[in-house]
């Protein structure tokens, strides 16, 4: 009971398989580059916003209470204790 060309057949259809999958980044990797910074730089630019107007009304802002109750546990930022 042989398989012929079975095998043969399984694994053409296997490496296509795997080959259709992935990422596939088009453009240029420079502009790609552009594009992700501008959108990290508006990122900051909206927190400092927002911590700023949490400041303005006396507010801690959610980075700033975390380090508050890390500061209270005597947590080392990482969260895990030396001991």
């Amino acid at each position: 009971m042989t398989r012929g060309n079975q095998r043969e057949g399984d694994r053409a259809k296997a490496l296509k398989k795997l080959g259709d999958s992935g990422k596939k980044q088009t453009g240029n990797p420079q502009a790609r580059r552009e594009a992700d910074a501008k959108a990290v730089a508006e990122k900051q630019a909206l927190k400092a916003k927002a911590r700023a107007e949490a400041e303005a009304k006396g507010e801690l802002s959610a980075f700033d209470a975390k380090q508050e109750k890390r500061k209270q546990n005597n947590g080392p930022p990482g969260g895990v204790k030396k001991e």
